[in-house]
């Protein structure tokens, strides 16, 4: 085999083994339940406002394993590996334990683990396709949260039917099963020396604009967060959100797996956007999209409405991310780690609100809709302040 063709194979070969460990620590670890919540409240062993904290409490676990990820010395492969086991291990204990605390230890360290395999799988597999000359495959790489999102919704309702234990413990298998398949996959992670494909540096922004480098930076932190705030209502409650509009139909549980699928054309569309269109309008468009999505929840409470809802929010999900990564990229070069960190902080934040917000005021007024109005303005806002930005800048490099 040339080498062009085994540079191809490999590209491929970390590609979708990236794309697996994703679905596993994303899809099925930090969303599993979303598609369990509805069945462990119909079973009674948890309250709305109660579901509402443990999501919280997996998101305050992602927000602190994004932030310790840079203080971590250990190789890749080694962090990937563990966190992909711990993963599967915490989704069968979910079925195994029985009590609110121990589910609450478990979330936490289900979103930690998620946030170790995302960041150091993403900085993995990145290098392996910089190496092999495939950057363009990138996007396959961020399709894995989508596919284990659709799988939870799919598989999780279905395994619910037996009991919500026999649905953590299923999917907990799930994941061992698709981490078997990959497990040899990663080697210990060196770079290949001298190859073409290394990665290609970043230039450091020109200290003429570090004024307005200084602005950009601090809107991309605090608008970033209003896209964790605006989505994670729908992404933690919309089997619940569904079944409570409509209770006679089969519907609900097909409106989560159909919002992780829309996440894949989305991150293959994100991963090509050309890199002279600006990131700034790119986040207004897709913090629109999301916002409409949100907002059709409410006002058209159909299977129709829901349907596209899903597909609107789903789809700039990941995308959201790539454009916020390649703003910071822009602003701060190869030095942009410290940027991103801070926006990703700002993120979780957002997603930690968003459930101890909308759970206890739906619990009170028996309706979600108050909370995802409040979820949709935030994104509509955001979308509006990114243009705002974004048009300011346009005027200024005019002058």
């Amino acid at each position: 085999m040339s080498e062009i063709g085994r540079d191809r194979r490999e590209a491929w070969r970390a590609a979708l083994a990236c794309m697996v460990t994703l679905a596993v620590a994303m899809g099925l670890g930090r969303f599993a339940f979303t598609p369990m919540l509805p069945i462990m409240l119909h079973e009674g062993k948890l309250e709305l406002a109660a579901g509402g904290v443990l999501a919280s409490l997996n998101y305050l676990g992602y927000f602190l394993g994004a932030v310790s990820c840079a203080a971590i010395g250990v190789k890749a492969p080694t962090m990937v590996r563990g966190g992909l086991i711990a993963t599967a291990v915490l989704l069968v204990g979910m079925g195994l334990l029985h009590s609110y605390a121990s589910w609450g230890v478990l979330r936490a360290a289900a979103g930690v683990m998620s946030a170790w395999v995302f960041v150091f799988a993403s900085g993995w597999g990145l290098r392996r396709l910089a190496e092999t000359n495939a950057p363009a495959l990138g996007g396959v790489i961020y399709t894995g949260p989508g596919i284990g999102i659709a799988m939870t919704g799919l598989l999780g309702g279905a395994l619910g039917r037996w009991g919500s234990e026999a649905g953590w413990i299923g999917l907990g298998v799930l994941a061992f099963v698709l981490i078997a398949v990959i497990w040899r996959v990663f080697d210990d992670g060196q770079l290949v020396a001298g190859k073409g494909g290394a990665p290609t540096a970043v230039a450091a922004p020109s200290a003429g604009g570090a004024a307005s480098d200084r602005s950009d930076a601090a809107w991309l932190v605090s608008l970033y967060g209003l896209a964790g705030f605006g989505y994670i209502i729908t992404a933690t409650f919309l089997p619940v959100i569904a079944r409570q509009a409509l209770p006679d139909s089969f519907w609900p549980d097909y409106f989560w797996p159909l919002f992780g699928l829309a996440i894949i054309p989305g991150a293959l569309i994100g991963a090509r956007a050309p890199t002279h269109w600006d990131n700034r309008l790119l986040l207004a468009v897709a913090y629109a999209l999301q916002a409409l999505g949100v907002v059709l929840s409410v006002a058209w409470p159909t299977i129709i409405g829901f349907a596209f809802g899903s597909l609107l929010l789903g789809m700039p999900f990941t995308a959201i991310t790539l454009f916020a990564v390649r703003e910071a990229r822009r602003l701060r070069g190869n030095a942009a780690a410290g940027l991103i960190g801070y926006a990703t902080a700002s993120y979780g934040v957002g997603q930690i609100v968003g459930p101890l917000f909308a759970a206890p005021l739906a619990q009170r007024t028996g309706s979600f809709q108050l909370p995802l109005l409040v979820a949709a303005a935030a994104l509509a806002f955001g979308s509006v302040l990114f243009a705002l930005v974004w048009s300011k800048s346009r005027r200024l490099a005019a002058v």
